[in-house]
């Protein structure tokens, strides 16, 4: 038997990422055209074991979907980790009279609600948010564009740095585990090398890469290296071995950090948001559950939550060797 949904909570969890306002907003407008209530569930699963909840309407959401950054806050919660946490918050979430949950996050957030539909039987939807895009089943994640614009216009203004005292930049950027940014970035901004945690590409091949673009008359080189590269334990290790191996350069680091996460969301962004936050609305419906909505061929998709969490990792190859062509 399918659940009547009259009432829908919907929160943002893990770190932020341009666009979740206007997922949010996207999914309390839907709620508003289909006669459904929403409220909003502040500092993630912690504000569910809290009971910090909103009521939220079609007015409530005015002026966000330009914001970056997360209006209900977000927070990781330690305490929904246990299962006495997560009892707290299913009573609470009843005594609201939530019939469902949307949650917007990244494969964090997608664990622990499907960890909690399967305790407690509650309909959960994911929505993904990371600017990291390593989740699985989507093409591509809410903020993700947005990020890459940013790192984009940071490495071209050190490259005008770069190339006026003929220096090697090491720009640091994020993606722990998946390189994403990096390669993309990389490849947008002309980078002479890329160091993804999918590959090892070893200092070795760096050094003799850096020796080829010397010799081949660059005097003033780009690195850009994902935060999970191995290549030295750190990025200033690395600039260590290089400097090292390689006197002739002279080495600056830089590590863009969160300034990566801020930011207005790009147009993509923002309607990529507002297509999931609808598609998420819709999913629960159509009773659909344990499911996180995604983009495919520009097509909203339903997978399911645990795909999307214990999915292969992206990695485009062919995109590697386009960064490797016309880094020459």
């Amino acid at each position: 038997m399918q659940l009547e949904i009259k009432r829908i909570g919907v929160l943002t969890s893990g770190g932020d990422a341009p666009g979740m306002n206007a997922a949010i907003r996207a999914v309390v407008r839907c709620c508003a055209f289909q006669n459904i209530e929403c409220v909003g569930i502040y500092r993630g699963y912690q504000g569910l074991i809290e009971d910090d909840f909103e009521e939220l309407n079609a007015r409530s959401v005015r002026n966000v979907i330009s914001r970056g950054g997360t209006f209900l806050k977000s927070a990781r919660s330690k305490e929904f980790m246990t299962k006495e946490g997560r009892e707290k918050a299913f009573v609470n979430l009843k005594n609201a009279g939530i019939d469902a949950l949307v949650v917007i996050g990244g494969d964090g957030t997608f664990t622990g609600g499907l960890i909690f539909e399967n305790e407690f039987d509650f309909p959960v939807i994911g929505i993904p948010a990371t600017i990291d895009n390593d989740i699985s089943g989507t093409d591509f994640t809410i903020g993700y564009d947005t990020a890459l614009n940013t790192v984009v216009e940071a490495i071209d203004k050190i490259r005008d740095t770069a190339s006026s005292h003929n220096r090697l930049f090491l720009i640091e950027v994020m993606g722990r585990d998946a390189g994403d940014i990096a390669l993309n970035s990389g490849i947008g901004a002309g980078a002479e090398e890329i160091l993804i945690p999918e590959e090892n590409m070893g200092v070795d091949r760096l050094l003799e890469s850096l020796k080829r673009s010397r010799k081949s008359g660059k005097t003033s080189s780009i690195i850009v290296v994902a935060e999970g590269d191995k290549s030295g334990k750190n990025i200033f290790e690395l600039a260590e071995i290089i400097e090292e191996n390689l006197g002739d350069y002279e080495i600056r680091v830089s590590v863009l950090g969160h300034i990566q996460r801020g930011g207005s969301p790009s147009c993509y962004d923002r309607v990529l948001a507002s297509k999931l936050g609808v598609g998420a609305v819709d999913a629960l419906l159509r009773g659909e559950r344990k499911i996180m909505v995604g983009i495919h061929h520009q097509q909203v998709v339903s997978v399911p939550l645990e795909t999307a969490i214990k999915g292969e990792a992206k990695f485009d190859k062919n995109l590697r060797r386009v960064a490797d062509i016309t880094s020459v």
